[in-house]
């Protein structure tokens, strides 16, 4: 066939490169990896992916019908997480702000007055990060659900590099899933919990430790309290200390993350531009 991808033009399996993006691939879908590591993996990954990219073969491959198809499956794939990881880091901050506004303000009242509209505002923050989640996690099931690219007359190494990518894709999505429930204190649905990778990832073991134990967004502040003894005020200003060291932790991870996912989809739209 004229537009059949010749198998000895594209890195096969055995390929250096392929064997390091399943090795990524094989860490994040470890049970016991944290949401700031997975975002960590998710960046080799995507710098990985892009080294691919850049192989001959695959350059070759990618203006031919097929790999026309899976460079476009690829770009709406790279947008789609770049719209994601964005929302995600305006989620971050949001919550960042919102928990060093808290912090400020306990500091400089040391609790005696800070349960007013400090709190109000507070819970107001929090309301439009579990409404913002909430929505996201809805898209998250759609794209689930959506039909990948048509690997019919796929050469079979082609097949096996798009397969990949699209595994890359999906717990790319999976790790923002699990940032955005991290932040906003959402916990899985028994709907979600059919979903293939995003359960596989979201219903780790570590991750329900970390929102259990590292709960960054709900610190058991309720807006009835009118103040705070003094004697708990340390106390409360180490969590949320904690929780600020974490929040920054997500937020440089997720920049890294968004970084790799620019540098993909750069170099995907210059091979086709040729």
């Amino acid at each position: 066939m004229a537009n059949h991808v010749r198998s000895n033009s594209l890195p096969s399996k055995s390929h250096p490169l392929m064997q390091n993006v399943e090795d990524h691939l094989c860490r994040l879908r470890a049970s016991d990896s944290s949401v700031c590591s997975s975002l960590a993996s998710l960046k080799d990954l995507h710098e990985t992916i892009n080294d691919v990219i850049q192989l001959p073969g695959i350059q070759q491959a990618l203006p031919q019908e097929q790999g026309k198809n899976w460079a476009d499956e690829l770009l709406d794939g790279s947008l789609r997480l770049l719209d994601y990881c964005g929302i995600a880091r305006d989620v971050t901050l949001l919550v960042k702000e919102s928990v060093q506004e808290l912090e400020s303000s306990l500091r400089r009242n040391r609790g005696e007055t800070v349960m007013g509209h400090n709190v109000d505002a507070y819970m107001a923050s929090r309301k439009r990060v579990t409404k913002t989640v909430n929505k996201c996690i809805k898209n998250f099931k759609a794209l689930e659900q959506s039909s990948p690219v048509d690997a019919l007359n796929m050469d079979q190494d082609l097949k096996t590099i798009t397969s990949t990518l699209i595994e890359a894709e999906a717990i790319g999505f999976s790790v923002l899933k699990s940032v955005l429930m991290l932040l906003s204190g959402v916990k899985a649905s028994s709907e979600s919990r059919s979903w293939s990778l995003v359960s596989k990832f979201t219903q780790s073991k570590r991750v329900h430790l970390e929102m259990e134990e590292r709960d960054v967004y709900t610190l058991n502040i309720h807006k009835s309290l009118n103040g705070m003894d003094a004697a708990l005020v340390p106390d409360f200003l180490n969590q949320l200390k904690e929780s600020e060291m974490t929040i920054q932790e997500i937020e440089g991870g997720l920049e890294s993350f968004f970084r790799s996912l620019v540098k993909t989809r750069v170099s995907l739209l210059n091979v086709l531009s040729h």
